[in-house]
């Protein structure tokens, strides 16, 4: 994986939390833009965790440049800010849809290591804190699934796998399934040619605002 991050004390803690889980490796730790786009090539990272904010660009023009040269290249943005509505309007421009993690959440070893393996899986991972302030917008397919299936898809969006999702509800694992089943029924997704779950998770993404409350 490829790390791109301005900020020296944070790029040395992505570096070396990733470097401590088997199975991970980080080839690039970079701290801007133009380093990245000579570095990166492709075929050199499955994965990259790119900052929003970068002192000579940013991480989504990046991001974006980074994945016409390397169609399979996963992005993870990272950001100190609530960039979700950028985030959202530039997946109808990717090759395969990116993640999002807060660097608030990044903070966070287990959220971290679960949001790197599931986007280097294909899946699309939002960030959990923004996820939990998450609410279905009115008249939408999202708004209309039930209180325990809504609860399941925003475990999903958060990258947990069915059985890490049952244990966080209390309920049993082929419940958690049957949810699934529902959701993609409720949503439309067949699965013919797409990935279920990132289907969803986009979905949940589009059809949901986040809301802040004092």
């Amino acid at each position: 994986m490829s790390i791109v991050e301005d900020e020296a004390l944070m790029r040395s803690m992505l570096e070396s939390t990733l470097a401590e889980v088997p199975g991970f490796q980080v080839v690039h730790s970079l701290p801007a833009v133009q380093e990245a786009k000579l570095m990166i090539a492709r075929g050199t990272t499955d994965i990259a965790l790119l900052d929003v904010n970068l002192p000579d660009g940013n991480g989504v023009s990046l991001g974006l440049q980074l994945q016409r040269r390397d169609p399979d290249l996963a992005i993870l943005l990272l950001s100190s800010e609530d960039v979700m509505g950028v985030f959202t309007t530039i997946q109808d421009q990717t090759s395969k849809p990116w993640s999002y993690l807060s660097k608030r959440s990044g903070f966070a070893r287990d959220v971290l290591t679960r949001a790197v393996a599931a986007a280097a899986r294909g899946e699309v991972v939002l960030d959990p804190y923004l996820l939990q302030r998450s609410e279905p917008r009115i008249g939408t397919a999202i708004s209309a699934l039930t209180s325990s299936q809504f609860q399941v898809l925003r475990l999903v969006a958060e990258g947990l796998s069915n059985q890490s999702a049952s244990e966080r509800l209390g309920i049993n694992e082929r419940t958690v399934e049957s949810h699934l089943q529902a959701i993609y029924r409720h949503l439309g997704i067949d699965g013919d040619g797409q990935n279920r779950r990132v289907a969803a998770v986009l979905a949940f993404l589009d059809q949901t605002g986040r809301v802040w409350r004092a």
